[in-house]
Formats: structure tokens, sequence, C-alpha cells
């Protein structure tokens, strides 16, 4: 899927940089799958690579914590909308449980592990429904981001 993905973008003509820019964006893949594209794939320097999708997983975390509920509600007149939200909610509150007991620092320990469903996406997604506040769930999600970031980076770096 990200072999497909990565294809489409490089018909575009976009830059190497561009490509791992946008995938550290998107929720399936971020930083998780992002860094060792442009390290293995695309053969960055890991520091370049480890920025660059550093900066591309956390640019879509404030309009998820700020925007996400405002347009679920705005939205939730729609059915498909509405079992869209009703679905990603249920499945993010049994992942983050963690997340409620320990608030902001249970959202960095959460975002910090490199599995799959959960990086910042799901944790911008756990910060709202666990009613941590954006000036806490966002250093929070940073800091997680950060510790995947290098975890990733260094298994990488074995290879």
């Amino acid at each position: 899927m990200l072999n497909d993905f990565v294809e489409i973008l490089k018909n575009w003509h976009l830059s190497k940089e561009i490509i791992t820019l946008v995938v550290s964006m998107m929720p399936i893949f971020e930083l998780r799958g992002a860094i060792p594209l442009a390290v293995l794939h695309f053969k960055m320097p890991m520091i370049q690579a480890y920025l660059i999708s550093w900066v591309g997983n956390l640019i879509p975390v404030l309009p998820i914590i700020y925007f996400l509920e405002p347009i679920r509600k705005g939205l939730s007149h729609i059915k498909f909308v509405e079992n869209f939200f009703k679905w990603l909610y249920q499945r993010t509150y049994r992942r983050g449980m963690k997340v409620m007991k320990y608030g902001a620092i249970g959202l960095t320990l959460f975002v910090a592990i490199p599995l799959p469903i959960t990086g910042a996406w799901t944790g911008a997604v756990a910060a709202i429904l666990f009613g941590i506040k954006p000036r806490y769930a966002f250093p929070a999600i940073i800091l997680g981001v950060t510790i995947a970031g290098i975890v990733v980076t260094s298994l990488v770096a074995l290879f």
C-alpha cells in the first residue's frame, strides 16, 4: 500500500523530501513509515529523514485537536459521517484507556510507542475524546512523536 502511494506521488514529480513529508502526514503511515522510506528507499541521511518526518507528522495535529470535534458536530446529521465518527471514537477509546488514566503523560506514552494505530493522529483524537486540553495535548504529542521518531530511526539504523 505504501509503495503504491509513493508511486502516485512520484508520478506527480514530487521530490523525495516532499514525498517523505506527505507520507509522514498520513494517518496510516506517519513517521513510522516515512523514516524507513526516506532512509532505505530514498537513501536520505537519517537526520534529514527524521526532521522531515517529525515536522510532517505534527502538521495535522493542531487542526485535528481544534477542528475535528466541531466538524463532527456540524456534520453529525449525515448518517455516513455519524457512523464514521462513532467507529473512530470507539476504536480510539478502546486503544486509549491508558491515556484516560494518566492524562497528558499517558498521551505521550501512547504516541511514543511506534506501533500501528498509536501515533499522532490517534493521539490527537484520544486527546479530544478524553478531554485533554490542547495546551497539554499538543506538547504531549510533540514529545511522543519525538520519542517515536528516535526509536524508529534507531531501528532503521540497524538495517
